[in-house]
């Protein structure tokens, strides 16, 4: 059941905004049951009668929410609920008559986020439903904020920090490690000028400082500029405040 507006901000799901899921049921009257009364809380439902079938639709549309029970025709919930995990994060949430705990047991580990057993209240399948939707979106906005902040760059220049990996459009580049430290640097601080000293002490450590020898950073500045500049001589990334050091312009 979708939860999110067109620009990904996080809307109120208590307030009947279009959700999307589906029920897989081979018993019509629950399905018919159940989907009536979630499309009087603005969901938009999709049905399944069996396994193959419920399969299929989850590979065609990102569900925010699949109801599904356990005892179905050509594939059960569990090859079900297994064969969704191989694609898709999408919660499930597992209906069955039965009450064991082995059933309860067996349709977390094949990967569903809760399980109701029958017969049902549907206050409370839309209770689970508005929690386990809560807890996806927000896990959902965590993962999206740990990507972004492991790619920074400017224009076609895009630096993946977790993977240490530099792209110039579509093309890899490949760079030594200080390299890469050197740029990521001057990167994550656009604008910022920086001395060679400076660069020396954040980028070589205490000890470079020590020797004192800067050029060590003027030829790591070359190469660089000879590895993701166009023109090394009339740069676009990296430049040179004359008397003073380097930055990157962003």
């Amino acid at each position: 059941m979708r939860c999110m507006d067109s620009d990904d901000k996080e809307i109120d799901i208590d307030k009947g905004e279009l959700k999307n899921g589906t029920v897989v049921d081979d018993e019509k009257l629950i399905v018919k049951g159940i989907r009536f009364s979630l499309e009087q809380d603005g969901y938009e439902v999709d049905c399944a009668y069996d396994g193959e079938e419920a399969i299929e639709m989850a590979k065609k549309t990102e569900y925010d929410i699949v109801l599904l029970d356990v005892m179905l025709p050509k594939h059960d919930g569990f090859e079900v609920c297994q064969a969704i995990r191989e694609f898709s994060d999408m919660p499930v949430i597992m209906l069955t008559a039965k009450g064991s705990d082995m059933d309860k047991i067996l349709g977390l580990e094949y990967g569903a986020d809760d399980y109701i057993s029958k017969p049902f209240n549907i206050l409370e399948v839309k209770a689970r439903i508005r929690a386990i939707i809560r807890r996806s979106m927000k896990a959902k906005r965590q993962k999206k904020e740990e990507q972004a902040n492991t790619y920074i760059g400017s224009g076609d220049l895009k630096m993946d920090t977790e993977g240490r990996r530099v792209f110039i459009g579509e093309k890899e580049i490949n760079l030594t490690a200080k390299e890469f430290d050197l740029l990521e640097l001057l990167v994550r601080n656009p604008n910022k000028v920086y001395s060679r000293e400076a660069l020396l002490n954040y980028v070589w450590g205490n000890k470079a400082m020590d020797s004192g020898d800067v050029r060590t950073v003027d030829v790591h500045v070359r190469r660089l500029r000879e590895k993701i500049e166009e023109n090394p001589g009339e740069p676009v990334y990296i430049h040179t405040k004359w008397g003073v050091g380097y930055y990157f312009k962003g």
